[in-house]
């Protein structure tokens, strides 16, 4: 009778240690999926992940007051059709002017600027995300002040800025199932400083931005595209938006230009 016993609980210790052999034996990844883990990420696709961006490179070019004619050779050789203007006789009365290039004309309108004592002051690398804002600083405001400009080609007009600066706040966007083309929007805006370093009481300090809005324009632009933004007269003026824009106090009177080269869209 104890020899029946025995080995019935022989047998049991036998088929007992099969089953754990076996559970241990089975791999992991067939018990637990990533699927069950994070729902939904499998099914996502590498493009979706992708951050777009679109490479922007500025071109600053300072030119002496008393040669300012030298854009009258430099507008007939760019295109304004392309170019949609939120206010075109405000763009206008508030002496902006703007045209669309190419790269391939760039050499030709950068040796008008370097003939007539034009020297470039800085190149600057933009990187846009795509949607997002970025602001290009134009100029500083130290303290508080009127800034002039015109909605219409009427009488002029006020906005209390400062202290802060007025920037050029670009946007760019790619067009949707269009390869290598973005839709890129150019708006000058006043910033006052932060308030705070609270983020919520920073927040608040944008609520104070004024848009200048009759100077917005945009266009549809790819890699080798520009756009030529200047002056359409001199004005030596701190307290009007172009003056700020475009001209410099400096030992000598200088008018300033910019050009925007959309070198990559990704």
């Amino acid at each position: 009778m104890m020899r029946v016993f025995q080995i019935s609980v022989l047998s049991c210790v036998i088929v007992l240690s099969a089953g754990c052999e076996a559970k241990k034996d089975r791999p992991i990844w067939e018990q637990v999926k990533i699927g069950d883990i994070a729902p939904g990420a499998a099914a996502k696709r590498p493009e979706d992940q992708a951050i777009k961006t679109i490479d922007f490179n500025i071109f600053i070019f300072d030119v002496p007051a008393e040669n300012i004619n030298v854009l009258d050779g430099i507008w007939p050789l760019l295109y304004t059709k392309p170019l949609e203007f939120k206010d075109a006789g405000g763009f206008r009365a508030n002496s902006f002017m703007a045209g669309y290039g190419q790269l391939s004309i760039w050499n030709q309108i950068r040796d008008l600027l370097v003939g007539a004592g034009g020297e470039k002051t800085e190149t600057v690398s933009l990187l846009l995300t795509d949607g997002q804002d970025r602001d290009y600083v134009i100029s500083g405001l130290g303290a508080e002040q009127t800034v002039f400009y015109r909605s219409v080609s009427g009488p002029m007009e006020e906005a209390g800025a400062g202290p802060g600066k007025i920037v050029l706040r670009i946007r760019a966007a790619k067009r949707p199932g269009i390869r290598g083309v973005c839709d890129v929007s150019f708006l000058p805006v006043f910033v006052p400083l932060p308030s705070s370093s609270i983020p919520q009481l920073a927040a608040r300090s944008k609520t104070k931005e004024f848009r200048f809005e009759p100077v917005g324009f945009g266009t549809k632009m790819g890699p080798g595209d520009f756009i030529f933004l200047g002056p359409e007269k001199y004005s030596e003026e701190q307290v009007t938006l172009s003056g700020l824009f475009f001209s410099r106090p400096k030992r000598k009177a200088v008018f300033r230009t910019y050009l925007f080269l959309c070198a990559r869209v990704d």
